[in-house]
């Protein structure tokens, strides 16, 4: 047993390698599976040299096997294999390889059945979910374009969507379509254009294959890529039959690359009669609007009141003037009442009053009390003898004395 590692009593870099290895013995023998990356089996060598890949994880290892082993496979970069093997760590290199016993091919069944639990574990976690998928810019600003270089594909999507809006504005990022290194270009490109604010949707093109040649549009580190852009990515791989898993998880599917460059953009021409049409609309609706507003002036004007508003008014100002002269005749009636009610009434007082009294001949004697006053004389007693009298009459007073011996009456 070799004692622990300290700073004091650090291991050498061969009792690490041999702890390695030992490990590594212990796993055993294993099943691996894997994408071909790399293929070397020169004639007259007794070992054969493949590189294998997981693109989920980009991790590779190197697998030796007999040259025998390979001899009627079918296998080129991009084959999907499982193998049998034990790992071996070369302590004099620092390496680790695989070696292998057997090697079998994936089918195109086996590919299909794999794609379809992965659509599943997808579909489970929401990725496909319509409620997700953003709507596309009705015209975007520029268009990001994945495809291969000097493509059918990239041709058709330039091609037709130039033809339908010339002013079109593409970013081109070439990258591989097909093999072991079209997923982790695929997915560089994608983070290079979703971080771009100037491109407002993302193309995905490719032209037709086989199922082997559409794989890497199934991968699940891609449809995952795709799934965290921001920008709204449009799917246009294959043909119409094709439907590779990042078909659903992106924001809209396009049959071909052609129908991705028709539909990424509006046309031209078909806007421009759209905005005829919507002119000629909203011109028809304004001379509607105006002739239905004339109309109804016209039906306003032709009526009596203003067809001829002088007469109304000259009607009313008769009316008017009637009301004036009734109400000046009643006033005038109802002080008249009034005014002879009054005069009567002052002449019933007149009548009553003591100076109508006087002018038929009657006096009024006062007695004159040594302080000027006066008091109206009632009885013969109360004038006695030297009394001062003040007598009234109708047209003045005349002073009087009692005399001493009065007269008797």
């Amino acid at each position: 047993m070799t004692s622990p590692s300290s700073a004091d009593e650090p291991w050498p870099v061969r009792t690490v390698a041999r702890k390695i290895a030992e490990w590594i013995n212990r796993l055993g023998a294993v099943w691996v599976e894997g994408q071909v990356t790399q293929i070397s089996a020169r004639p007259g060598t007794g070992t054969a040299f493949l590189t294998l890949r997981d693109p989920a994880a980009d991790i590779s290892i190197t697998v030796t096997c007999a040259p025998a082993l390979l001899r009627g496979m079918e296998l080129t970069e991009g084959s999907r294999v499982v193998v049998h093997g034990r790992p071996s760590y070369f302590a004099g290199r620092g390496t680790l390889s695989l070696r292998v016993d057997e090697i079998r091919a994936v089918g195109v069944g086996e590919l299909l059945a794999r794609i379809e639990r992965l659509r599943q574990l997808l579909g489970a976690e929401g990725l496909f979910d319509a409620r997700r998928k953003r709507k596309l810019p009705f015209l975007p600003g520029r268009v990001g374009l994945i495809t291969g270089r000097a493509s059918a594909a990239e041709r058709d999507v330039l091609t037709n969507a130039r033809a339908r809006w010339p002013s079109v504005l593409f970013e081109v990022v070439n990258v591989a379509v097909q093999g072991p290194t079209a997923v982790p270009q695929i997915v560089e490109a994608l983070a290079k254009l979703d971080a771009n604010t100037e491109v407002d949707v993302i193309v995905l093109a490719r032209g037709g294959g086989s199922v082997e040649d559409l794989l890497p549009f199934s991968d699940e580190t891609l449809c995952r890529a795709v799934a965290k852009c921001r920008t709204p990515v449009v799917s246009a791989i294959g043909h119409e039959p094709d439907t590779p898993l990042v078909d659903h998880v992106a924001d809209l599917r396009c049959s071909t690359p052609t129908d991705a460059g028709k539909r990424v953009v509006p046309d031209m021409a078909e806007e421009s009669e759209r905005i005829r049409q919507l002119r000629n609309r909203a011109r028809r609706a304004l001379h509607g609007w105006v002739d239905r507003e004339h109309r109804l002036l016209d039906a306003l004007r032709s009526r009596p009141v203003l067809a001829d508003p002088i007469t109304p008014l000259r009607n009313r100002a008769d009316e008017v003037r009637g009301l004036r002269d009734r109400a000046r005749r009643v006033v005038r009636a109802e002080l008249g009442a009034a005014y002879t009610g009054l005069e009567a009434t002052k002449a019933r007082l007149t009548t009553l009053g003591p100076a109508s009294t006087l002018a038929r001949g009657y006096a009024i004697v006062q007695r004159l009390a040594p302080d000027g006053s006066t008091h109206v004389l009632r009885h013969l007693a109360d004038a006695p003898p030297g009394t001062s009298l003040r007598v009234r009459i109708v047209d003045g007073s005349v002073h009087a004395v009692v005399p001493e011996e009065p007269e008797q009456r």
